[in-house]
């Protein structure tokens, strides 16, 4: 049994905390807040964009720190989740990996490039395991449509537009501080970057028109990811440009040679709106649901989490989490960034 230790009691701290109440082989066996109403358990002014807000928690199975430090110290414990703000990720991943533990660390990987190469590298020198905690690809819309490429039941893919769009950010002082998160053109559109580059590769080259914030971050933008040696458009169009009646949206359309797939979700007027649900359109005219149930959005933190505890066990490389995946992710985001104070397309290296 793999011993967990939560670090920051936030929404996505609290948001992972429930979800590995389902993960097999592993438990939380220690948490790191300097919020002392949350060390006691009181987590009822916990609040974010989607789940359940927070409540009393009894925490008396587990030990509790107000110190980064003496939760790393703690011997027993074998993976550090780290849920702190962005800002925080490069420093408190690097303690952790040198103080011998396998990391999960919370997406995006750090702000800064030069940053994530480093972690990437202190990494690869311990020896342990450091994963970014990408959800998306395990959520269950977005898995079944990479299980749907991968397996080619329906042929190649040749083309693909992603979406996420969302309203100005208000739950967080830190995601509205660009400087801290990188605004949505990292905070959000990350999601996007990293899925794409997971599915079809990192392109050759992007081209991007929109806004920018903060003269090195972008507000919204379009994005043509550009691969000179397949026959593949993929775009995809991201950032807080919506009105407070649509909070949130995502979705996606993926063209393969044999079906389309298609998919669009949104927060209408505070409630939860299936514009197109997922479904899948056949050669012969057929359209067909794809009945995946009713997954509650903590089921893909559970199944991130499993996977991540998995990969520590020994079954398989962590791809779908890898640091290295995730500096790619925000690889393409500076680059997406620079196309658009440029106006030209802009080289992947």
């Amino acid at each position: 049994m793999l011993k967990i230790g939560i670090v920051g009691i936030g929404f996505m701290g609290m948001i992972h905390y429930y979800g590995i109440q389902h993960v097999t082989g592993a438990e939380v066996v220690a948490i790191c807040t300097r919020n002392p109403k949350k060390l006691d358990g009181d987590w009822t002014a916990i609040q974010g964009n989607f789940g359940p807000r927070g409540g009393i928690e009894d925490l008396s199975h587990v030990r509790k720190y107000n110190e980064i430090e003496a939760l790393l110290a703690d011997e027993e414990i074998d993976i550090v989740d780290i849920c702190l703000p962005t800002h925080l990720h490069k420093p408190v991943s690097m303690a952790s990996l040198k103080a011998g533990k396998h990391t999960l660390v919370e997406k995006p990987i750090s702000i800064a490039i030069a940053d994530a190469n480093e972690i990437v590298a202190l990494a690869e020198k311990t020896g342990k395991q450091f994963m970014v905690g990408h959800v998306l690809p395990f959520f269950a819309e977005y898995a079944y449509a990479r299980r749907l490429v991968e397996e080619g039941k329906y042929g190649a893919l040749l083309g693909a537009h992603f979406k996420r769009i969302i309203s100005k950010p208000s739950w967080s002082r830190d995601v509205a501080d660009v400087e801290k998160s990188g605004g949505p053109g990292i905070d959000l559109h990350i999601h996007d970057t990293h899925f794409i580059q997971l599915l079809c590769g990192v392109p050759d080259a992007v081209f991007s028109q929109g806004k920018l914030a903060g003269g090195k971050f972008v507000d919204y933008l379009t994005t043509q990811y550009i691969y000179n040696d397949k026959e593949l458009a993929v775009s995809c169009s991201s950032g807080a440009v919506s009105q407070r009646g649509r909070a949130f949206s995502h979705g996606f359309e993926l063209y393969l040679e044999k079906a389309t797939l298609l998919y669009d979700f949104a927060t209408l007027g505070g409630e939860p709106t299936t514009a197109v649900p997922l479904t899948l359109l056949k050669e012969n005219g057929e359209v067909e649901p794809v009945n995946l149930g009713a997954p509650d959005p903590i089921d893909a933190f559970t199944a991130e989490i499993q996977y991540a505890v998995d990969a520590i066990d020994g079954e398989g490389e962590p791809t779908a989490l890898s640091g290295v995946g995730a500096r790619d992710a925000l690889l393409l985001c500076y680059k997406e960034a620079e196309s658009v104070r440029s106006g030209e397309i802009v080289a992947i290296r």
